[in-house]
């Protein structure tokens, strides 16, 4: 039997978030034994199955010490509310950077859509060039261009728009079905018949802690694509999520980008939303050929039930319990 002294130790920065939550559970899941670095710990969910330290994940020394006998790093961390992105989003990555090479760590890098330009191809693999025109995407090229050169091992997962349990913090629990309310509307943010690529949490860390329960097969500096789930445009998204919902009822209204356009000089989360316009307005799919080719298959929940517990998880179905779990 495995103990916590011959467990594989992975230190996961974000934790409190989304991505870095499921990353947590899936790696304890599989054997790993997950410490977790948060600023607050008075705020922290204590049913995550890991072991909480204090520290900031801006501080290098911090992350250094928390780092402390980890085979991995998972950079799950990011400003809240698409804040300051510019002022934040580097030195955190350099103080994960500090803590990698003082353990001799593998950092793991959620990576995400963002690198591409509006004017790319629709389908793309991991190799294809990254270009755009935005703030943030220039951030994110710019973090996994320093994670190249930076020498040491490197795993970025890059997948579509997360949704999930806990994915308040997401274009799903923000604008699709806003979290903590029951559910009145679907909002759709696309053009109609322009499909969009999104990705189940709970898949996307399934598929980090598979790559790494594979770590010794890895190059230095891996990227694979996820799928995720692919949906038509927004009528095809709505349709899964009344399905999910039981409530065939449910009315579709569209996002009123106008407002948010003219607002955005004043409201900053505008003004971010605004900025990523453009992968609503253009079809944008990941290929996982790779990705297939090295697992097998790729993680995948059906689309129905990974909604109802997305739902579910954000609090827009009060009496989901009662509820039958959907057929696959």
């Amino acid at each position: 039997m495995m103990t916590t002294a011959t467990k594989p130790l992975a230190l996961v920065l974000g934790a409190t978030g989304g991505i870095g939550g499921a990353t947590a559970r899936a790696l304890a899941a599989r054997g790993w034994q997950v410490r977790a670095l948060a600023r607050d710990l008075a705020r922290v969910d204590r049913a995550l199955p890991v072991d909480w330290v204090q520290g900031d994940a801006l501080q290098a020394a911090e992350v250094t010490a928390a780092a402390a006998g980890a085979r991995v790093i998972v950079h799950a961390v990011n400003p809240p509310g698409y804040r300051n992105w510019a002022g934040l989003v580097l030195p955190m990555l350099r103080a994960t950077l500090a803590a990698g090479r003082a353990h001799g760590a593998r950092i793991v890098l959620p990576g995400t859509v963002y690198n591409y330009a509006a004017d790319g191809p629709e389908l793309v693999a991991e190799d294809a060039p990254q270009a755009t025109t935005t703030r943030k995407g220039r951030l994110r090229i710019e973090m996994e261009a320093a994670l190249e050169a930076s020498g040491l091992k490197v795993l970025i997962v890059r997948a579509g728009d997360f949704f999930g349990p806990h994915s308040a913090n997401s274009w799903f629990g923000q604008v699709v079905v806003p979290a903590g309310r029951p559910l009145a509307a679907i909002t759709d943010p696309g053009r109609p018949g322009v499909g969009h690529a999104w990705a189940y949490l709970p898949d996307v860390a399934e598929t980090i802690a598979r790559l790494l329960g594979r770590e010794g097969e890895l190059a230095r500096f891996e990227r694979f694509h996820m799928a995720g789930h692919w949906f038509a445009d927004g009528a095809d998204l709505a349709a899964a999520i009344r399905a999910a919902a039981g409530r065939p009822d449910l009315p579709l209204k569209r996002f009123p980008w106008p407002l948010v356009r003219l607002a955005a000089p004043v409201v900053p989360l505008f003004r971010e939303l605004s900025e990523m316009r453009y992968l609503w307005r253009r079809p944008l799919r990941l290929d996982n050929r790779k990705l297939v080719a090295f697992l097998g298959a790729e993680p995948h929940t059906p689309a129905v039930t990974a909604l109802r517990a997305s739902l579910a998880g954000l609090g827009c179905l009060p009496d989901a319990a009662a509820m039958p779990v959907p057929a696959h």
